[in-house]
């Protein structure tokens, strides 16, 4: 039985009580139709009850034969108000209570409580940020662990929204998943749900559907959790200059509407809860250090377990990693971001074009793994759309001239696994990818 279940039937059972205090105030009062119709009430509560019980746990639950007895004390004492018998009340309601208090004994210590979690991941290629949370789920018995992959569209400059994406068929073999349209949020109510998409309407490039925002979803939960999807680097909660920077990433809807914020380390708990404070008061700083958890991120849990003979390369891969002897190239991630295209626009087109010339050059011992942020063609089309062609000319290009991989898939981790360094812009990928002890080199877009 789920939590929220076994919390209905016990404010059911608190009404029976509360029940038994009013009839015997009728019975004292020789108000027998007001007893008998609250009699009634009683009967129909305590059936109610039973029949969860029974369509959730089966028949011959100890629950239930003492909602039985109980209905059966409760007819005779209806049955006798019927006919004039008279009853002493007081012994009669003590006999209730004591019924009333080992169905809820029972309910409590000899029914399992089940929990149902739901993760609501939007792109796959971010699922790592939820992927040990739910592992951990799925293999504890007591818990019903789903994946829930909700879609989400492409906005315009002007705000609108345009193509709609939905990768439920991206997620690894081992992730069962369900489509987001057959799962009933109000009548399952989910004891809870974990987020990685904090920005509600907040976000100019992509947008899940509005059902899917924090703010909605906290009322179809016990307890919404949000987790980013991105690791940065720890900064010092006393460095302002720092702690300014981060500040947009503290105030969005999803850490504000989530029972429970997840983030990375102790240091970075400190600097939410010392923002979040800012810009309400000092009065709510204890609400946000309960909120807030330095737990670690599921990110470097799922980094830290890689290995490159776990994942089955594509031809492609294998052709370009591979010599015709046998022998292995190195190979380079690298990784180009948005924020810092957003930044260095023209100057980033400059660098990628000659860092790909360099990388051709040295095709013979070095294989290129290109691998853009997975956001990078949506934030240009909305945000720079005359940067958009340009780009484009620059993708196509590469990808024509096949010395290198290009990397759109939704399986970072792979990528990571089978590079040997890391070169590219500063972005949460850095600091995942120094779990592994790998080299890393950050580019200057402005340097050529």
């Amino acid at each position: 039985m789920r939590e929220y279940q076994k919390t209905q039937c016990f404010e059911t059972l608190a009404l029976l009580t509360e029940a038994h205090a009013q009839l015997t105030k009728f019975i004292e009062k020789k108000q027998s139709a007001s007893a008998l119709a609250l009699l009634e009430q009683c009967q129909q509560g305590a059936i109610s009850v039973g029949t969860l019980i029974d369509s959730l746990e089966g028949d011959g639950t100890e629950a239930v034969r003492c909602l039985e007895s109980y209905c059966e004390q409760v007819y005779g004492l209806y049955t006798d108000l019927q006919q004039g018998t008279p009853v002493n009340i007081w012994q009669v309601a003590k006999k209730l209570k004591k019924m009333i208090t080992r169905c809820e004994s029972a309910i409590r210590h000899q029914i399992p409580t089940r929990r149902e979690v739901v993760f609501l991941p939007y792109k796959a290629s971010m699922w790592d940020s939820l992927e040990s949370v739910w592992k951990a789920a799925e293999e504890d018995p007591d818990c019903t662990a789903l994946v829930i992959p909700i879609p989400y569209y492409d906005k315009n400059p002007d705000g609108s929204v345009r193509e709609m994406h939905y990768e439920i068929n991206e997620y690894p073999p081992d992730v069962p998943v369900i489509s987001y349209d057959t799962y009933d949020f109000e009548s399952r109510h989910p004891d809870m749900i974990f987020i990685h998409n904090p920005y509600d309407d907040g976000n100019y490039v992509t947008s899940v559907l509005p059902f899917f925002y924090a703010k909605n979803l906290k009322q179809y939960t016990d307890k919404l959790v949000y987790i980013p999807y991105f690791i940065l680097g720890d900064i010092d909660p006393a460095n302002e200059e720092s702690v300014r920077r981060m500040e947009h990433f503290c105030l969005t809807e999803g850490v504000v509407n989530a029972d429970c914020v997840i983030v990375q380390s102790e240091s970075m708990r400190q600097v939410y809860v010392d923002v979040l404070t800012k810009y309400t008061s000092e009065k709510e700083r204890p609400r946000w250090e309960k909120k807030i958890l330095g737990l670690g991120s599921p990110k470097v849990d799922r980094v830290c377990s890689l290995r490159s003979e776990d994942f089955e390369l594509p031809e492609e891969w294998e052709r370009l990693i591979v010599r015709e002897d046998g022998t292995r190239r190195k190979v380079i991630f690298y990784n180009t971001s948005v924020d810092t295209f957003l930044k260095k626009d023209e100057a980033m087109l400059v660098k990628i074009k000659e860092n790909l010339r360099i990388f051709q050059e040295n095709r013979e011992e070095i294989t290129l793994l290109w691998r853009p942020h997975p956001l990078m063609e949506a934030t240009l089309t909305s945000m720079r759309p005359e940067l958009y062609r340009k780009y484009r000319e620059i993708v196509d290009g590469y990808r024509a001239a096949g010395f290198g991989i290009y990397d759109d898939s939704a399986n970072m981790e792979r990528a990571i696994a089978v590079s040997d360094a890391y070169y590219g812009d500063w972005s949460s990928i850095v600091w995942l990818y120094k779990q592994t002890g790998k080299p890393i080199m950050i580019q200057n877009a402005e340097v050529h």
